[in-house]
């Protein structure tokens, strides 16, 4: 079957650059997807994108569909034809749908069953056929939250469509998509080379684009030319310049041919802090910044032009002109800022509506103080720096600098605090409680910082539930769910031995204004353990391991971890399968006799076996070895212990009926048996490790 190139390329107004990458990857998959569908084999498919284009292009495409056999199922045979042998109404309304007669129709088998059946060969359609439909399909389905139309079309895109090249090998594919009509007729860049560009064959698209139409189309290539260029330019001047990924994606969706140059700003702008600076310099303008050895920042960004100028010089200074401004409002609303206390500004917080229910923010501001206080006290922390930082916290959200970057909320209210004279452990305290932001951030480094972050995550989980509003399915607009899971990685990895029921309970005392339902904190509770299943799911742990320790619900998530590595460790044992089911076997004894006549006095004199007594011997020895362990949280060493159990349980349940008749014999059985049990369940119900 012959093959060729096909390129399809959508011209456009300038793209949202933030979109453009997420935008031609989805195009790419949607032209992949049809492709499939369609049954049409091909070679590598590459995606274009520049801020006026996204493109296509397919190697070795099928220049047509395979033919086909197509098996049609009828009737049961039984049902196709009568006692004398002759065609019944279904066989016949079977044959017509075919355009056959029924002596035309064959037999097969088809889930054991005799059935009529048609076969018949399809041909296959020619790829030019098919290719508009794909390429419509794919644009239909990307990512676009919201479309516009223009002109007196009723098309609808992200913007206004200009052109349209749709190439089969050096064949035009005849069609209209967003009311423009296919050609072979591109455009190169805007200013260098604004006229149309003939593309003979699709395979010539992007060496064509880049001379003489001066435009990298490979988004990928282009942003390596950004990177490599933006760093030649702090080579210049000996410093390093910092790419931020992010930013580099954007500034990449901005440009055709990119141009990097340098400029400086006046020091004086230096006695901002910088990322108040770096801020307004990505973005507004989309710039650089650069640091010296010491990681400092320097006077100067890079910016990436979109043209090559005869005179590069006017351009930077362009650029210096416009970032001058920028960074002069920062230096007054920092400069500002400073003339009043963050301490002066509690008073406007009683104006800021946190939540209507919920209160304002300074409401919350005393919640989470007295939470703060409370997990302070319990983990033998300064509880009155801990109540300080909260107070304050959230104090620079009245500011100029967070008012006009609220990403710096947090972060500024440190460096206020600092101007204040507030202590230090209060200063760094208020720029880390916003810390884990997202998965896999850093935790806050000191202890005040950690207890401020757990309380106010805590407010917010505690205070939504307490209102009605918990995360349901997919959606969670206030990301509860990262904020569970921020609490519990501070809790975990700083290995904080704090009961978080107690936390919760606690953080309720302060909703004293909304009648909260009496199974607020159990609800909370469940909803921050649940959170740990997606946590070792990640981790590698399987769904039993975490169910047994699930089960017992322990009340501090540190401990909760330490229960899931010590059941990790234990299922590594020989002896972890058969102490597993022996735990399933107890577990469902018991659970047949009543709760109210179990105990776990054991009567030595009522043994009949000398499997019972062994058992008893070596139980009562574990449980006098293993009893300072559990108490210092080694649960580890003390399931390593249990495990040699196993012969002793193994012989007990091969020599003991445990539901004799005897009613004393029996009882005496199951309060051995509930020793067992009781003992395990001092880490885990690892009855749920039993997988048959």
């Amino acid at each position: 079957m012959s093959k060729q190139d096909f390129l399809v390329e959508l011209g456009t107004e300038e793209l949202p650059p933030k979109a453009l990458l997420k935008l031609s990857k989805s195009f790419q998959a949607g032209v992949v997807e049809g492709l499939k569908n369609e049954s049409l084999d091909h070679g590598e498919v590459k995606s274009f994108a520049t801020p006026r284009r996204l493109a296509i292009l397919v190697s070795s495409l099928d220049a047509k569909q395979a033919d086909r056999l197509s098996e049609k199922f009828g009737p049961a045979v039984k049902a196709a034809f009568d006692a004398e042998g002759n065609p019944t109404r279904a066989a016949e309304g079977f044959a017509k749908s075919c355009g056959v007669t029924v002596a035309d129709l064959d037999r097969s088998e088809k889930d054991g069953v005799e059935k009529l059946t048609y076969s018949s060969k399809v041909l296959g359609k020619s790829t030019n056929e098919l290719l508009p439909a794909i390429v419509d399909a794919a644009l239909a389905k990307l990512p676009i939250p919201k479309r516009m139309r223009w002109g007196a079309s009723r098309d609808e895109f992200v913007r206004p469509v200009h052109w349209l090249v749709m190439l089969f090998g050096e064949e035009v594919i005849p069609s209209t998509i967003m009311g423009v009509e296919s050609g072979a007729e591109s455009f190169g860049h805007r200013f260098h080379h604004p006229d149309k560009i003939h593309i003979s064959k699709a395979s010539e698209y992007e060496a064509l684009m880049l001379e003489p139409g001066n435009v990298v189309v490979d988004f990928s290539k282009r942003r390596e030319l950004i990177r490599n260029a933006i760093l030649a330019e702090g080579q210049k001047i000996n410093a390093d310049t910092v790419v931020d990924e992010s930013l580099l994606d954007e500034v990449t969706g901005l440009v055709e041919y990119p141009v990097a140059l340098t400029g400086r700003f006046d020091e004086l702008f230096l006695e901002v802090p910088s990322e108040a600076l770096i801020l307004a310099m990505k973005s507004h303008q989309k710039c650089f910044y650069l640091v010296n050895d010491k990681e400092e920042l320097l006077p100067y960004f890079v910016t990436v032009s979109n043209i090559r100028s005869n005179d590069p010089s006017q351009v930077i200074e362009g650029n210096e002109r416009v970032i001058r401004p920028r960074l002069a409002d920062a230096k007054f609303f920092y400069e500002t800022d400073k003339q009043s206390s963050l301490e002066s500004r509690l008073d406007q917080l009683r104006k800021v509506v946190f939540q209507e229910k919920l209160g304002t923010v300074y409401d919350r501001s005393l919640r989470v103080a007295n939470l703060a206080k409370f997990i302070a006290l319990n983990t033998g922390e300064d509880a009155a720096q801990s109540e300080r930082a909260a107070m304050l916290s959230k104090c620079d959200l009245v500011t100029n600098m967070v008012g006009e970057f609220a990403d710096l909320q947090g972060l500024m209210g440190s460096y206020y605090a600092v101007n204040d004279g507030e202590a230090e452990p209060v200063a760094t305290a208020i720029n880390e409680q916003y810390m884990p932001r997202y998965a896999g951030d850093n935790l806050p480094a000191t202890a005040i910082g950690g207890i401020l972050a757990l309380a106010d995550k805590l407010d917010s989980i505690v205070g939504l539930f307490a209102i009605g509003q918990p995360p349901t399915g997919s959606k969670d607009p206030f990301a509860l769910r990262r904020s569970a899971i921020g609490i519990l990685r501070i809790l975990v990895e700083n290995k904080l031995d704090i009961d978080l029921m107690d936390c919760i309970e606690e953080s309720i005392k302060g909703f004293d204004t909304l009648e909260v339902e009496t199974d607020t904190a159990e609800k909370v509770f469940e909803f921050m353990l649940e959170r740990f299943r997606s946590w070792y799911a990640d981790e590698g742990v399987s769904s039993n391991v975490f169910q047994s320790v699930m089960a017992l619900k322990p009340r501090k998530p540190f401990d909760f971890a330490k229960r899931i590595q010590a059941v990790s460790n234990f299922v590594k044992l020989d002896e972890s399968a058969a102490l597993a089911a022996a735990n399933k076997r107890v577990s469902n004894l018991l659970d047949k006799v009543d709760a109210g006549s179990l105990t776990t006095n054991v009567d030595e004199k009522l043994f009949e076996e000398d499997a019972e007594r062994t058992l008893f011997q070596q139980l009562q020895e574990k449980e006098l070895n293993t009893a300072p362990l559990f108490e210092a949280g080694d649960y580890t060493t003390g399931l390593a212990e249990l495990a040699q159990l196993k012969d002793a349980v193994d012989g007990f349940f091969d020599d003991v009926l445990v539901m004799c008749d005897d009613k004393s014999i029996q009882t005496n059985r199951l309060a051995l048996l509930q020793r067992l049990r009781d003992i395990f369940l001092e880490v885990a119900d690892i009855s749920y490790l039993h997988t048959s």
